[in-house]
């Protein structure tokens, strides 16, 4: 079964880490891949290691970048010549159907989750330009259908983990941070959806000689950076990395404080490292901690957010008990392998019926 993943980018953002894994395990389910994307770290990694990958200018919701982009992925199928399109998220999907005119291909779409006040939208396109919808969580999945989408399915995110390269001390060392030194990371894009300003704010509470890392880039890191100055507590900015095996290892808790998320895979491969969460209760993200692994607080509250993250980082009893959590529910509930059977029948039933 021949399978194009289309999306907008290949970084370092949870849609892209599900595209990466699937792509690279896709050829023990009888899959060929290939990804049309705009590129990205992933994408030369995919393509280093065999997966055809054709170039797509972003559209930037633009009607003259969604139709170069519609012309790049007509391309790539053309070339690629799939059975079957799975389009992650509104856009790309838009862009796979316009690519797909006059072609009879399944077009599948795996919904990762947008703001809350764009759901109708999304419902809306979503419902005329895909076959089948996937959503990454249940509360995802209730969101859409709340808007009047059916032809739903859920398929949790699982973790394509990848094993550190560096160990602990030696990222710690390159990054200036002492062994004993308790260090929180967030591993999240510097854009609105990622609510960095309520996490400095937390992080104005949180006691002793804890170290913040923030992980990611992009449009409100300038102003990060000077709100983190004013602080005057010990924040580093790391941009973009490739390295987040090794991250994860270096560190004690991560944090993430989202106004909304699907399911985000920045908390379950921190839980699969066995480090513990503190998360904003959005999506999919308290039925992930139900059974322990971090704690959850309210969106856009700093206050709950220092507590959390002062429990888990300078109590070491309850940051191990999380810990552990944390590694039974990765192993129990998102593994990759029932994941990927998961696509795999919705793959192979969508294309027997397009037959």
């Amino acid at each position: 079964m021949r399978v194009l993943h289309v999306i907008s980018e290949m970084g370092a953002g949870g849609a892209e880490t599900l595209v990466a894994g699937m792509a690279g395990r896709g050829e023990e389910y009888g899959w060929v891949s290939a990804v049309a994307s705009a590129g990205g770290f992933r994408a030369d990694a995919l393509a280093a290691a065999g997966t055809p990958v054709f170039p797509v200018p972003l559209a930037r919701r633009s009607k003259t970048g969604v139709l170069k982009a519609a012309w790049a992925v007509r391309h790539a199928i053309k070339r690629f010549r799939p059975d079957v399109v799975l389009a992650h998220n509104v856009g790309a999907s838009l862009v796979a159907r316009l690519a797909l005119a006059g072609r009879r291909r399944p077009l599948l779409t795996v919904f990762h989750g947008v703001a809350a006040a764009d759901v109708p939208a999304a419902a809306r396109i979503l419902r005329r330009v895909s076959d089948r919808v996937v959503a990454v969580s249940p509360a995802t999945a209730d969101r859409l259908a709340a808007a009047g989408l059916d032809r739903l399915v859920v398929v949790r995110n699982a973790v394509f983990a990848r094993p550190p390269v560096f160990g602990r001390a030696e990222v710690r060392a390159s990054l200036g941070v002492p062994e004993r030194t308790p260090v929180a990371l967030c591993l999240a894009r510097l854009e609105p959806q990622k609510r960095h300003d309520v996490l400095l704010d937390a992080w104005a509470a949180v006691g002793g000689d804890a170290v913040l890392w923030l992980a990611g880039d992009g449009s409100l890191r300038a102003d990060l950076e000077r709100r983190a100055a004013e602080l005057g507590r010990r924040i580093e900015f790391l941009g973009t990395r490739t390295d987040v095996p090794d991250l994860l290892a270096a560190a004690d808790v991560t944090v993430l404080t989202s106004d909304w998320e699907g399911l985000p895979l920045a908390v379950l491969e921190s839980m699969a490292a066995g480090r513990p969460v503190v998360a904003t209760d959005v999506g999919g993200v308290g039925e992930v901690l139900a059974g322990g692994g971090g704690l959850v607080v309210p969106p856009g509250d700093p206050a709950a957010t220092a507590g959390a993250l002062n429990t888990l980082l300078f109590d070491p009893a309850a940051r191990a008990a999380a810990a552990a959590d944390a590694l039974r529910t990765v192993e129990r509930e998102y593994d990759p392998h029932t994941v990927m059977k998961s696509y795999d029948e919705l793959l192979r039933t969508a294309l027997g019926g397009a037959r």
